[in-house]
This record gives C-alpha cells, sequence and structure tokens, in this order.
C-alpha cells in the first residue's frame, strides 16, 4: 500500500451540487430517452472527495453509503471505469464526506463520479481531455459531463449539448424536506409533460425568472408531498418570492435578494420541519476542481 503521508498519492476536492434553475421537457427519442432544456447552477454546497492511491490493484471504498452496493456506487464506478479505461494496474481508496442529500434532485452522485474522474486523471497522471472525460460520464449518468464541463451551462438533449454561460453571482435558499425521489419514477410517470416548446439560451438569459419552471415538479408533488410543503414554507416564510423544485426533487429552491436580512433567515430555517434541511448557498461560477484538467 502506498504511504498515506505521501501527498503526491493523495487528492481531496470539493464536489459541488447545482440548481436546475428551469427543467423544461420537450420530447422523446424513439429509445424512451427524454430530450430536455435546463439551466444548471453550480452551488457551494458540496461533498468532500479524498482519494489517495495504493499499489493494490483494487478499487477501495473507505466508507461506503449504508445500503448502496459498489456496482450501485457512483464513485466506485467511476473509478473503475477509469482504470479500466486506461488499463491501471494499482488502485486508490476512495473516502466520501457526504453533504449533500441523495435523491435530492441537487446532482450530488453525479458531480462525486465527475470529481472522482478529474481527480483520478490528475493522479494517475492519464491527461485525458475534457472530451474524452465527459465521454467516459456520461456512461455514468446524464449529469456527469455537466459536472466535468466545469462551469454553469444551458444543456439540451440528454445532458450530452452542453452551452456555457454566465450567470450573475446571487444567493439561493435551498430546502430538502427529507424525502428523496428516484428519478426513474418521475421519468416513467405517464402524467409527466413531455412538450414543452423549446427556447433560446438568449431568451432565457433576457428574462431568466419568466422561464423559471419545472416540468417534473407537478408529478413529483404528487408523488411526493413533500415538496409542495417545502415549496409552501418557503412562499410563507419569503411572501412574494417564487420557489421552484430543483431536477427531479425534491429539494426546492429560490433566488434570494440581495437585501435580504439573513440573520432573520437562518432564524427561521432553525424552525424547519423536523429531519428537514435548509441551507443558504451562494452559486458558483466553476467546480472546484476545474483547473485539474486541461481544457482540450
Amino acid at each position: 500500500m502506498s504511504d498515506s503521508r505521501n501527498k503526491k498519492n493523495l487528492l481531496e476536492l470539493r464536489s459541488p451540487a447545482k440548481l436546475n434553475l428551469f427543467l423544461h421537457i420537450i420530447g422523446r427519442r424513439a429509445d424512451g430517452y427524454h430530450l430536455l432544456q435546463s439551466a444548471f447552477q453550480l452551488i457551494d454546497w458540496c461533498d468532500i472527495l479524498s482519494l489517495n492511491l495504493i499499489a493494490d490493484n483494487e478499487i477501495r471504498r473507505v466508507n461506503p453509503i449504508h445500503g448502496v452496493a459498489p456496482e450501485h456506487d457512483l464513485v466506485v464506478r467511476a473509478a473503475q471505469l477509469l482504470k479500466d479505461f486506461c488499463g491501471i494496474s494499482s488502485g486508490v481508496e476512495i473516502t466520501l464526506k457526504k453533504e449533500i442529500p441523495m435523491g435530492a434532485g441537487l446532482g450530488g452522485g453525479s458531480s462525486d463520479a465527475a470529481t472522482t474522474l478529474i481527480g483520478l486523471n490528475h493522479l494517475w497522471q492519464l491527461n485525458l481531455d475534457r472530451t474524452t472525460l465527459s465521454a467516459l460520464g456520461l456512461r455514468l449518468g446524464a449529469d456527469v459531463p455537466f459536472f466535468i464541463f466545469g462551469k454553469n451551462a444551458f444543456v439540451e438533449g440528454v445532458g450530452e449539448k452542453i452551452h456555457e454561460i454566465t450567470l450573475k453571482t446571487q444567493k439561493f435558499l435551498v430546502i430538502f424536506p427529507n424525502k428523496g425521489i428516484a428519478t426513474s419514477r418521475i421519468f416513467e410517470d405517464p402524467q409527466l409533460t413531455r412538450d414543452h416548446a423549446p427556447i433560446t439560451i438568449d431568451g432565457f438569459l433576457a428574462s431568466p425568472l419568466s422561464n423559471q419552471s419545472n416540468d417534473c415538479q407537478a408529478v413529483a408533488m404528487r408523488i411526493c408531498p413533500e415538496v409542495k410543503q417545502a415549496l409552501d414554507w418557503i412562499c410563507q416564510a419569503l411572501p412574494g418570492s417564487l420557489p421552484c423544485m430543483s431536477g427531479s426533487g425534491s429539494s426546492v429552491f429560490t433566488i434570494l435578494d440581495p437585501k435580504m436580512d439573513v440573520a432573520k433567515l437562518e432564524s427561521l430555517l432553525q424552525n424547519l420541519p423536523k429531519g428537514w434541511v435548509g441551507r443558504i448557498v451562494r452559486g458558483l461560477n466553476k467546480n472546484p476542481a476545474y483547473n485539474l484538467m486541461s481544457s482540450e
């Protein structure tokens, strides 16, 4: 096993969550995959990923998530995928401190997988470019290429068409009502809206709030009443706000007025229903791991 004190074999990275500022479903392919449009905003709610290279030829998860088998663990799958793709004969110990709730529509698992690919590409000195890593990431999940892309983006198709956009740096209130929703359950629902009229990038940027809607939200509220409860909580705490669900749920968010009394809001968050998680977060312009790889 490699010397854990050797800093060349160690890397600790932050894996950021994202918000879907809007999510429209504009169609469906013949293979069943849904065609989407969305604006992805990186936020400073992060998991902490530690990678430690070892001589043993194995992928070792130090602190596995209870109830998640290795073959379903995205960081293990990402490490194994890269290892096999490049024929690496050594291994890695992976420690993941989860802060982003699971099943929350915040992209935590996809971000962790992307950060694993980026971190091991650096530690193993593979020098794979962003395009190659993104293609590998797409095998793990539709949102993984976005986190490898590493900047805020207008995303289309099944998640593979990524266009950089510049967003105002602002704060958000995000609430997770302590109940996750399986993405598959949302997208398999017969009542899901699948014919939203497409919008353009310029149209979104010209009027972000008028385009802020999530076609998954109605289905999510029906199968998970806590989503509506969280939306109602924000409306009551912040009258005049326009809360929206992120991704396939169950987290909801709203943009905060820069003049808002943050201390007062933090006080209100102390009275969330038991088990709920509420955070005031700031938008990021880049994934913290962005500079670890080449852009070509």
